[in-house]
């Protein structure tokens, strides 16, 4: 039985192969249980592949994507096909250390935490294309989803299988992990890890993606308050521009009957639009509602997330 199985994906990374996957073995080779290295291939179009399996090492498994999906996709894909029963994550530029593997797989299981995230004390980057956009990113992260974790950024982590498996990632939504594990009712924690200067190879991350970041936490907040009740943002919000529509156009009726003429002001544009865009919401509330049930009801899925069953 496999205890730990470790996720990491690459893309155009050949210098870091050797090294990272001799860190590895290095840092669990006095460990008494089973592991594995999953490496998923994101596309590359260096020599990244051949060096993986010139390595012929028992422990690895790779996974060839047929092209560049992306971080989120590459790493569902390796959680997908792991066995371990904890499922540890990192990136393979070898800025992140294997090391840190073990007291985060301690912590977990002695605390019986679902999944420990790392903190990057002392991180070893460039302040206006890594840190500034990380530190916006966390930002806006922990405030808006009231998610309280300190480095989002981090790649290296452990979680539980059953949580890591439920886990729908894909666009840029590798950095809410803890976020969608918190949906999923997961229990967690953050410890400090190390962090290495790149050696090989150049960063794929940049100040861009912090565009992405903020794009993919309008999602994860429609996830975290409302994918189980999108009526209740919807219809609300339809109701409400409905009504204001509908106090509008009551106004301009009381100017004509009062002899006033109406026609043309910008206003009563207004009230048709409001009138109109509420309806659009709460008929948009609607079909979402009804999506969300077939989405549920199709696929047995449940309303509700159980940590555990005792019987005495």
């Amino acid at each position: 039985m496999i205890k730990l199985s470790i996720v990491v994906t690459v893309f155009n990374e050949e210098e870091n192969i050797k090294p990272l996957v001799k860190a590895i073995h290095l840092a669990l080779k006095n460990v008494k249980f089973n592991y594995e290295i999953i490496y998923v291939d994101d596309g590359s179009s260096d020599k990244t592949v051949e060096k993986i399996k010139l390595l012929k090492d028992e422990k690895i498994k790779l996974i060839e994507l047929r092209r560049n999906f992306g971080q989120s996709s590459a790493l569902s894909a390796g959680i997908d096909l792991a066995k371990g029963e904890f499922i540890g994550t990192m990136d393979g530029d070898l800025q992140n250390d294997p090391s840190d593997f073990l007291p985060m797989l301690e912590k977990a299981e002695k605390e019986n935490f679902d999944m420990v995230a790392g903190i990057r004390i002392k991180r070893k980057d460039k302040m206006i294309m890594r840190k500034i956009p990380s530190k916006i990113a966390n930002f806006l992260i922990r405030n808006l989803t009231n998610v309280h974790l300190k480095d989002y950024g981090c790649a290296i982590r452990i979680l539980r299988s059953e949580i890591a498996k439920d886990l729908s990632l894909y666009g840029e939504l590798h950095r809410f992990i803890p976020v969608l594990a918190h949906l999923e009712g997961a229990k967690f924690t953050e410890i400090p890890v190390k962090h290495h200067k790149r050696q090989f190879g150049k960063s794929k991350y940049g100040i861009n993606r912090t565009f992405k970041v903020i794009s993919d936490l309008i999602l994860i907040l429609f996830f975290k308050k409302y994918i189980q009740k999108p009526m209740h943002l919807f219809g609300n919000l339809g109701v409400f521009i409905f009504i204001i529509g509908v106090l509008i156009n009551i106004y301009l009726l009381i100017l004509k009957i009062m002899g006033n003429d109406i026609w043309g002001k910008p206003i009563l544009l207004v009230g048709m639009l409001f009138t109109f865009v509420g309806l659009q919401f709460i008929t948009t509330g609607i079909i979402s509602e009804l999506m969300m049930r077939t989405y549920y009801e199709s696929q047995n899925k449940k309303h509700y997330k159980i940590r555990k069953i005792t019987n005495f």
